[in-house]
């Protein structure tokens, strides 16, 4: 029997990672066996890296990297440790080419290096991280501050672009197939989409009891049921429009959960005048209609007109701060913010929508048209 340590176990696999015999989700599989926890940039990190003595030449650290290294992913950045392996700098390999081959590493050093990343952090702290930092690769420490590896910019895009499919589907209403789409069994297809569906039907159905509860209202203003797709779809399409925006600023690190009084105010300011833009649109829609004799809204067809108008401003500002907070709520309890997705969002706008617009229509046609 042969007893390996953890160390030489990661280095056999980072070989055959290098020759594309596996894919990185089946290198991220077996280094979260290895004691990774999963998400986190030990399931990233490639142990290859250029270490070196501050007390060398540059003549030395050249003669050691045509030597010794064989993996040119990792020539870009010297790491400089001492002797226990903690890491004290890096230092462009250009650096190295512009001075004397006697200058000394230490000449070199100017403690300025910032980006780095710990063995715990997760993906998507690197990912913030290499945003900023404009390099190729980042190298990985310790809590004592031991160099184990580095991570490349090729995993990070690889996480990034997985990420970026997963919250895209669950945004469309659906859980995330993990896979290329032909590649996806029928019957898996049908199950991944099969529940949100479900669960929006439902929420639907409460949009009907809306509408049975204002049915008289209908019957008595038959010119009001013109106007429900133009007013529920304007809430669900602003709501969207909103919940889309948090959602990558939130992605992006640009808006955390303490800024949601920030954001609200700002959506209530939003939806108002998005709801008043709409709203006169709406408005003049109906004067112009009735003006040149397109559709006859009765005689009481500038009070048909203002409903519309408060409608629409009502429901769109309830579209923009539902599908601005519901994000917040969601991260708020430990969830992710993605599954409040367009679909979801429109579900709820519609039914509150209904009431606004039916609340709003009985309290100025009441006595006129109802």
């Amino acid at each position: 029997f042969f007893i390996f340590s953890k160390k030489e176990i990661r280095s056999s696999t980072d070989k055959l990672f290098n020759n594309s015999i596996f894919l990185i989700g089946e290198k991220c599989k077996i280094l979260v066996s290895l004691g990774y926890p999963k998400n986190s940039i030990g399931c990233l990190m490639i142990p290859y890296y250029i270490a070196i003595q501050k007390t060398w030449s540059v003549q030395e650290v050249l003669d050691y990297i045509r030597k010794e290294v064989k993996n040119s992913d990792v020539i870009e950045i010297v790491y400089i440790v001492d002797e226990k392996g903690k890491l004290i700098d890096d230092v462009k390999i250009r650096e190295f080419l512009l001075v004397d081959p006697n200058t000394k590493v230490y000449d070199l050093i100017n403690g300025q290096f910032t980006e780095i990343l710990n063995i715990t952090d997760t993906e998507k702290e690197a990912t913030k991280i290499f945003t900023m930092s404009n390099r190729i690769s980042l190298p990985v420490i310790d809590d004592q501050n031991f160099l184990l590896g580095i991570v490349t910019i090729d995993d990070i895009l690889w996480v990034l672009n997985e990420n970026y499919r997963e919250d895209f589907q669950k945004i469309g209403g659906m859980e995330a197939l993990n896979q290329s789409y032909l590649n996806v069994p029928l019957y898996k297809l049908i199950k991944k989409r099969a529940g949100w569906l479900i669960l929006l039907f439902i929420g639907e159905m409460l949009t009907t009891t809306v509408m049975q509860k204002f049915s008289s209202v209908i019957e008595r203003a038959v010119v009001l049921a013109l106007f429900i797709p133009l007013v529920v779809s304007s809430g669900g399409n602003s709501g969207s429009q909103a919940a889309s925006l948090i959602i990558q600023a939130m992605a992006l690190g640009e808006v955390k959960i303490k800024d949601w009084w920030i954001v609200m105010r700002r959506e209530i300011i939003c939806g108002f005048f998005l709801g008043s833009i709409l709203g006169l649109t709406g408005f003049i829609r109906v004067i112009v209609w009735h003006k040149i004799h397109l559709f006859n809204y009765g005689s009481h067809w500038i009070l048909v007109g203002f409903t519309v108008f408060l409608s629409l401003i009502g429901v769109v500002l309830w579209g923009t701060l539902s599908g601005s907070m519901l994000p917040f709520i969601i991260k708020k309890l430990r969830g992710d913010p993605a599954s409040s997705s367009a679909p979801f969002v429109a579900t709820l706008v519609d039914v509150v929508g209904l009431m606004i617009y039916f609340s709003i229509s009985y309290f100025l046609l009441n006595g006129t048209l109802l």
